[in-house]
């Protein structure tokens, strides 16, 4: 089911006010990606790219066009390792963040 136009704003608007939301949608795509639930993880990241940075900026940053970025990040889209590297790889610059992963046992 597609997200309504206030919805995605409702986001967005969050994400410019808080940015401890913003930090939790991009930990959510990333840990989604990484437990294989990639519909999920594409689909955050795009909301998370929308409300924060968009795709214009992220083309800059990555040298991938921002249309490729959408298509990639789209319902049907499958990005490639290393253009996901590159997108998260500026998404947490830009958010002044940094990923580590652990191991649990």
């Amino acid at each position: 089911m597609p997200l309504t136009h206030d919805f995605k704003e409702t986001i967005r608007n969050r994400a410019q006010r808080e940015p401890k939301f913003r930090q939790a949608l991009l930990r959510e795509a990333v840990e989604s990606y990484l437990t294989g639930d990639l519909e999920t993880g594409k689909a955050v990241l795009r909301d998370y790219v929308n409300a924060t940075i968009g795709f214009q900026a992220l083309e800059e940053q990555t040298a991938i066009p921002a249309k490729s970025l959408m298509r990639m990040l789209g319902p049907k889209g499958s990005p490639y390792a290393a253009n996901l590297v590159s997108i998260l790889g500026a998404l947490q610059k830009a958010e002044g963040v940094r990923f580590e992963l652990s191991l649990k046992g």
